[in-house]
C-alpha cells in the first residue's frame, strides 16, 4: 500500500489530505472537509492536470500584451509543450475575451484563449 500526502487546492482552506492507494487505484482519502477534497485528491494523484496560463503579444493594440490560458485543464505532463506552443506567438489587434490565440495547444485538444480584450 501507497499513502501520498497532499494540500488540497479545491477550496480556500488548504485541507492536508491523505490518499491510500494500492496498485494505482485509490482506495481512501482522508483529511478532506468537503467533496471537492475527495475529488481534488483522487484526480491529483491518477491523472493531474492543470490550467495553463501566460501572455502573448499584441501588434497594433492598445496593450503590447495580452492575457491568455488554456480553455479547460490540460495534462500536467504537457504544460511545458503546451507554454512552448506560446513562444514567439503575435496577435493583430483587437483581441477580445474568448478569441483563440492557438487552436489544440500541444495536442491536447485545448485551445489557448485571449482573457482580456485589447483594442
Amino acid at each position: 500500500m501507497e499513502k501520498r500526502e497532499l494540500i488540497c487546492i479545491g477550496c480556500p482552506l488548504g485541507c492536508p489530505l491523505t490518499v491510500t492507494m494500492e496498485n494505482g487505484e485509490v482506495l481512501q482519502v482522508e483529511g478532506n472537509t468537503c467533496k471537492r477534497g475527495d475529488v481534488y485528491a483522487r484526480k491529483e494523484v491518477t491523472n493531474p492536470t492543470r490550467i495553463v496560463t501566460s501572455t502573448v503579444t499584441v501588434e497594433g493594440g492598445s496593450d503590447v500584451t495580452v492575457p491568455v490560458k488554456t480553455r479547460s485543464d490540460i495534462p500536467k505532463e504537457k504544460i511545458f509543450e503546451c507554454v512552448r506552443a506560446l513562444k514567439g506567438v503575435t496577435v493583430k489587434a483587437p483581441v477580445h475575451i474568448g478569441d483563440v490565440i492557438v487552436a489544440n495547444a500541444a495536442d491536447t485538444g485545448v485551445d489557448i484563449i485571449a482573457t482580456a480584450n485589447v483594442e
